[in-house]
């Protein structure tokens, strides 16, 4: 694969971004990307390492090695038809997957993996510019229609295969746009939303109508659909936020981050917006609390704003700056990572719990904390407040950015009656992915718990697999 002796020759070389001084003006991306000739040279890289152990590492089993080869041999077009042979939104995980992949990869070992994301990138970017992905229509039609609710990572992923089996699918989407946590949960800084567009136009002429404003367990009963359809998958995501019960939190100025992330994506997509109800960091003493990429998204879009400080605080310990590789290779590493955002202008802090908030006529203006230590009993870690230890801040804005439990129950999985697991996601395995109600089906986050956009991928491909057995007693698509 690649050069044999590339990676002793050539070293690592990965995108860059502008200066933050001039990208904190605008929410474009600003990635700047490799030549060609430049991505040529890194697919070079990939090493004939016999087990290649980036397959595993990413949970989409991309065929890395394969068009990391075809690169570096200047065949872009045979590149592009590997990568979408196993991922039908690499321009989005090319984005914004954390790559599990370069992780796994060999080389990681001398902490010089192959830049495996950036030439993933590359390669659909190229293959639309080149105007060579193109809708793939299916030969013949069947008479089987699929509903697919919700229209996330998981729920396209899921359409789209199904549709290119000949299925009738309708998607439905609750948010006047299509697109789930992409298009609303994800800042247009790290992913435009022209790149949602196109793959949507691609969808329709493959045969995908899409319903948006359509809220399946609110406006339109899921008997509806039951009625309408031989099979359901549902796609919905995990959408209830873990919130913080803590004295105070009544006070205005509190948010999920959510709510504040799906705003600013509505200005920038030119939504008209009561911005008497609107979030905004401008000028505001900022706290984030959670340490994940949401945090990280809300620090970015508060800086754009023009906050007047960020804090982001975390429960969880300081990571080590540098993991052991013997202990953790070829797995996802515990290890000090920091964003694009944090490197734009916040202060980081670990161990912090948050014991209350106080405020002024109605409003935050504080929030009271402790330090934390953490040990282990029993064989599980346990958290300890620190005497003395207590300090206040300066909040004007909190942003709740500590994930989410589980998805909305109330509404489409009551009225559903589907079976949940004991942790309040939808329970269906990874075989069938079907669930309790006959012809019902569950894939993405709503199934597994919240994840990455690349889980979510191959889950929505797996389900359609699944769907299109139970439709036809066989299927020819890939899981």
């Amino acid at each position: 694969m690649g050069k044999p002796t590339g990676f002793m020759e050539i070293a690592r070389q990965d995108r860059r971004y502008t200066l933050v001084a001039d990208r904190i003006q605008h929410y474009r991306e600003f990635v700047v990307p490799l030549s060609e000739d430049e991505i040529s040279r890194q697919g070079a890289r990939c090493m004939d390492c016999g087990i290649p152990y980036c397959h595993q590492g990413c949970p989409i089993n991309n065929i890395i090695p394969d068009w990391n080869d075809l690169v570096y041999q200047g065949n872009w077009e045979e590149a592009i038809e590997v990568l979408h042979s196993t991922n039908n939104f690499p321009e989005f995980t090319g984005r914004i997957c954390p790559a599990p992949c370069e992780a796994a990869c060999t080389l990681n070992l001398n902490d010089e993996p192959v830049t495996i994301k950036t030439i993933e990138c590359s390669i659909v970017d190229k293959a639309w510019e080149e105007h060579r992905i193109r809708p793939q229509i299916p030969l013949k039609r069947t008479d089987k229609r699929v509903a697919v609710v919700g229209s996330g990572p998981a729920g396209l992923a899921c359409a789209q295969q199904l549709a290119r089996a000949g299925h009738g699918v309708v998607v439905y989407e609750k948010a006047d746009r299509i697109g789930g946590l992409l298009r609303y949960g994800i800042p247009d800084f790290k992913m435009e939303k022209h790149l949602i567009d196109r793959r949507i136009a691609q969808m329709q002429a493959e045969g995908v109508i899409f319903r948006p404003n359509s809220h399946i367990g609110a406006n339109i009963p899921i008997s509806r659909l039951m009625a309408d359809f031989d099979a359901i998958v549902l796609a919905g995501g995990s959408e209830k936020p873990r919130d913080l019960p803590v004295p105070g939190r009544e006070l205005g100025g509190i948010h999920f981050a959510m709510a504040f992330l799906k705003q600013q994506n509505q200005r920038v997509a030119g939504d008209p917006l009561d911005e008497a109800e609107g979030i905004l960091a401008t000028d505001k003493h900022v706290i984030v609390i959670g340490g994940g990429d949401t945090g990280s998204d809300c620090i970015g879009t508060s800086i754009r704003q023009g906050a007047a400080s960020v804090v982001q605080l975390e429960i969880l310990p300081r990571p080590p700056a540098k993991e052991d590789k013997g202990l953790t290779w070829p797995n996802w590493p515990n290890r000090l990572r920091t964003s694009s955002s944090q490197e734009e202008g916040c202060e980081r802090r670990w161990s912090v719990a948050t014991k209350s908030f106080s405020g002024e006529n109605g409003a935050v203006t504080e929030i009271h904390c402790i330090e934390v230590s953490w040990k282990q009993e029993g064989g599980r870690w346990v958290m300890e407040e620190i005497p003395g230890s207590e300090f206040t801040l300066k909040a004007d804005l909190v942003l709740l950015a500590m994930g989410f439990v589980h998805p909305v129950q109330e509404g489409l999985l009551q009225e559903a009656g589907v079976r949940l697991d004991e942790r309040g996601n939808v329970q269906a395995d990874i075989q069938s992915y079907r669930t309790s109600v006959d012809k019902i089906f569950a894939a993405g986050d709503m199934r597994r718990g919240q994840s990455l956009v690349v889980w979510a991928i191959r889950e929505g491909r797996q389900a359609a697999r699944a769907v299109d057995e139970f439709l036809m007693g066989r299927s020819d698509l890939p899981r």
